[in-house]
């Protein structure tokens, strides 16, 4: 057995760092930090530098951007509440969130914003949840008036979608808008995240970090996730960038020093304003493999996570997730190729590359991905400091995926 270590070989393990190191000699990923656990055993690779023109190098406890990778840990707080009976998934969020109450529709989904008629029923917890509350970035019609309008009125903020005004007043913005489709109707990303936090802190009393903190993070050991990096701690954080889509030029879309994540945000944004590391993630998504547990304490309810990390969506519903999908893979880089949607998460309903039916996780717009996979008691985690713009960070994310798969040795 001289050729297993923790249930991958020690080739394949060999094999995943050859692949993540040639993303960085490549000259297009400056640096990069991967984890990977199987059963007990973890393997840490920290690759290259934190600058695009060398300096520090990266390491273990290199605080990343997490962007959208936020999604799937932002969620638990809700999860907590419905454990405790605070929220119920099919009950009206009217009295908490009074702005989404009495929602007008619009006749089409590319109308103009005044053609509309009213909600068929009131928005519910579940439909935050999953998504399908009626609002949220449809990457297919970004010309029409009601995607215009989520950038005119500030619902998307210009650093990385992340809204700038505090959770009242964007919700007050959010409230003067129609919803794109019935509620319940159509999975629509992201906005759905950024209410869910308002929703925590107005049911609980409490900022929406400190709640997240408070009932998850402080548990979990979670000691450098936060929705902003201090100063103490800011030499861990790279600057973001966004290359240039034609030339590749690197450009500093936030720096690290006097940047956007190096003080308190007026809006925590659990769509996707979280910092962290590796091993803080690693945490958190082991906690989901054990199915609430971590060590002797129980974070979430087994039903919490089996519900998080299955498939909420309905048949009608998926449908039109699938059909989204392929309409962007192009534009995505092949992100979102999944099937399903839990809670907060992404949830392969259907094989269509290496990973296997019921892997969960997502990925993040700053070049981050975070999945856990049941079946082989398995999480991965890959961050690097390189956005989207470009195709190079999730090249180095299949990459990374595809070749870790090959590690595992039964």
């Amino acid at each position: 057995m001289g050729h297993n270590t923790g249930g991958f070989s020690r080739k394949g393990l060999r094999g995943l760092r050859d692949v993540l190191e040639r993303h960085v000699e490549s000259g297009k990923i400056p640096g990069l930090v991967a984890l990977v656990s199987r059963d007990g055993e973890t393997h840490v690779e920290a690759v290259g530098t934190m600058r695009h023109d060398g300096g520090a190098p990266m390491r273990r406890d290199t605080i990343f951007r997490m962007a959208s990778t936020s999604k799937p840990l932002a969620v638990a707080a809700t999860m907590i509440l419905l454990d405790e009976c605070r929220l119920r998934l099919d009950e009206p969020v009217d009295e908490w969130l009074p702005e989404l109450a009495d929602r007008q529709v619009l006749t089409r989904a590319d109308g103009p914003l005044d053609d509309t008629v009213p909600a068929r029923r009131p928005i519910t917890v579940r439909d935050l949840l999953t998504s399908t509350f009626g609002l949220g970035l449809d990457t297919t019609s970004m010309g029409s008036p009601i995607q215009a309008a989520l950038f005119e009125r500030g619902i998307y903020g210009q650093e990385w979608l992340l809204p700038a005004v505090e959770p009242d007043e964007w919700m007050r913005r959010l409230g003067t808008l129609p919803l794109s489709y019935q509620p319940g109707e159509r999975w629509q990303y992201n906005v759905a995240d950024d209410v869910l936090g308002v929703l925590v802190a107005r049911v609980t009393g409490q900022s929406f970090e400190s709640f997240l903190r408070e009932r998850v993070l402080d548990p979990l050991g979670m000691r450098d996730t936060g929705f902003h990096v201090p100063a103490a701690k800011i030499d861990r954080l790279p600057p973001l960038y966004a290359p240039d889509p034609r030339t590749g030029e690197f450009i500093v879309a936030d720096e690290a020093t006097g940047g956007h994540h190096s003080r308190p945000p007026a809006f925590q944004s659990g769509g996707g304003g979280l910092d962290s590391t590796v091993d803080d993630y690693h945490a958190y998504f082991r906690m989901l493999l054990n199915r609430g547990m971590h060590g002797t304490q129980r974070i979430l309810s087994r039903p919490a996570v089996e519900l998080m990390t299955t498939n909420r969506l309905t048949r009608e519903q998926l449908a039109a997730r699938d059909v989204w999908a392929r309409a962007v893979v192009h534009l995505a880089h092949g992100q979102g190729q999944h099937g399903g949607w839990g809670f907060g998460m992404a949830v392969r309903t259907y094989r269509g590359d290496f990973a296997p039916i019921g892997q969960f996780g997502w990925d993040g717009g700053a070049g981050t991905s975070t999945y856990a996979d049941p079946e082989n008691r398995l999480v991965g985690i890959l961050l690097t400091q390189v956005g989207m713009s470009t195709p190079d960070s999730m090249r180095a994310i299949h990459d990374f995926w595809t070749t870790l798969y090959q590690a595992i040795d039964d």
